[in-house]
């Protein structure tokens, strides 16, 4: 069960139930993978609304590490969302808004 509290999400990736998180340290894991200096360039980064389908894939995966799951990005890439593209948008933008909107 997900802890809102904690920015926690809940998320199906292959047909299986994951707890996704940005912890500090998946948030430093983003800062590096997006060559930003700082977590104001990194919020700005994510709110431009400019996202790759490989950024995508890079949230993910740090929420994944974040959640306790200690999956290589090899892994998480192959993985499927209900939805295809827009259900990795969906996963992403309540990742965000669980990490830096409050939660609700």
């Amino acid at each position: 069960m997900v802890n809102k509290h904690r920015g926690e999400i809940s998320a199906t990736l292959d047909g299986r139930s994951w707890t996704l998180c940005l912890t500090l340290g998946a948030l430093a894991e983003l800062e590096a993978g997006f060559e930003v200096e700082n977590l104001t360039q990194l919020t700005e980064r994510m709110a431009s609304g400019n996202l790759s389908s490989r950024d995508m894939l890079r949230i993910i995966g740090a929420g994944l590490r974040g959640g306790g799951h200690p999956l290589p990005d090899e892994e998480i890439f192959e993985m499927q969302a209900d939805g295809a593209a827009l259900g990795y948008a969906r996963i992403v933008a309540q990742l965000l808004q669980a990490t830096f909107g409050g939660g609700e």
